[in-house]
């Protein structure tokens, strides 16, 4: 694949203290934008701590967290390689006429070889009871296969390298992130965290059945804020949906831009609200320094000291830009050329942003949590 020939660029030595962690949004076949950033990251000898996934992003982070650093490029190549496609109208009705319909058509009426496949069960109507595993228009069969090829789990349950993926718990509408920091980690959690109903379905771990995490927080970014112990982190939020965007004045339009609003996932109100609460975190720390030493003994002092924290954290927000001819359907754009497009994309994008490495500049301590805003 032409998006990834830069595979064989020098990888430098690791070059950050913190912890490093990669957030990936969920998003299908924009997922390949995450990958383009990876690769990137490697590159600069930036290589992550924890990968946070939900859906595609669940998958592409279990292709990093499940190999060995050598590997991972040429994993997430064999990955986004088998599920790329040429529609076999092409030849036929050139994609010049008309973007890629007929090849998102072909993808909703064959699925993908290696990761879905038309369910023949939903012949028998949306009344028929299928039962919760197979009540969807697709089965993940195929992905399971995909995913004992390509990760291998027992290399990812030595936690070189953190992985969590969100799902939605469909009886109790609570999210849940399987980590392996807790757990080991399976195909089944996998899926659990891609299980986009109605398309696709649920996925029973433990007794209990999930869907695709992003359907409830499609941006896992408070995963790292909230964790504890805290530590000095630099996260890259890798976001594949536009939070923005003009106004639609076509129904084409509108329903790309309704499924932006649903998947972008209220992500700068998060981060808003997290960067409130950190900094109200190392104001409590600064109090607690200021009190007289006697003050430190008091068990309700120590007590409220507990709320106080010191660590620093830079988040660095990438957005995947917008390609000219995306529409409504951009997410099951699985060709060749819109994957090379956007995996190329993220690595042109992400080698800017180490090139000028925001996260070094000067900072007001107080704010324990710093943004980065860094577009296209």
């Amino acid at each position: 694949m032409n998006a990834s020939s830069a595979v064989a660029a020098p990888v430098k030595e690791r070059s950050i203290k913190e912890q490093v962690v990669l957030v990936l949004q969920g998003g299908g076949a924009l997922g390949a934008y995450q990958a383009g950033v990876y690769q990137a990251l490697m590159e600069g000898g930036i290589e992550p701590d924890w990968v946070i996934g939900t859906s595609i992003g669940a998958i592409n982070g279990a292709l990093i967290a499940g190999n060995p650093s050598e590997n991972r490029i040429a994993r997430l190549q064999e990955f986004w390689e088998s599920v790329s496609k040429k529609s076999p109208l092409d030849r036929f009705w050139p994609s010049a006429l008309f973007g890629n319909s007929l090849a998102n058509m072909s993808t909703i009426m064959s699925g993908i070889p290696g990761f879905f496949a038309p369910n023949p069960q939903a012949a028998w109507g949306p009344n028929f009871p299928l039962g919760i595993e197979r009540a969807a228009y697709y089965t993940t069969d195929p992905l399971k296969a995909t995913l004992e090829r390509l990760v291998d789990f027992d290399y990812l349950n030595q936690r070189q390298v953190r992985l969590s993926v969100g799902a939605v718990n469909v009886r109790t509408s609570e999210m849940r992130y399987f980590d392996s920091a807790a757990m080991p980690l399976a195909p089944p959690h996998v899926m659990a965290s891609g299980a986009l109903p109605p398309a696709f379905p649920a996925v029973t771990i433990d007794g209990e059945s999930y869907w695709d995490g992003g359907i409830y927080s499609n941006t896992p970014i408070e995963v790292v804020l909230d964790d504890v112990p805290r530590r000095n982190s630099l996260i890259f939020s890798v976001n594949v949906w536009q939070p923005a965007g003009a106004h639609p004045t076509t129904l084409q339009q509108v329903m790309a831009r309704q499924k932006d609003i649903q998947f972008a996932s209220r992500g700068k109100s998060h981060v808003a609200r997290q960067a409130q609460i950190h900094r109200l975190r190392h104001v409590v720390r600064e109090l607690a320094r200021r009190l007289p030493t006697d003050q430190h003994l008091d068990p309700v002092v120590q007590d409220l000291a507990e709320y106080g924290c010191g660590t620093l954290m830079h988040l660095v927000r990438l957005l995947s830009p917008r390609l000219d001819d995306e529409d409504h359907t951009k997410d099951i754009d699985f060709t060749r050329a819109g994957i090379e497009r956007r995996w190329k994309a993220g690595h042109d994008h992400a080698r800017k942003v180490l090139a000028d490495r925001p996260w070094e500049g000067t900072v007001d301590m107080l704010a324990g949590i710093v943004i980065h805003e860094a577009d296209e």
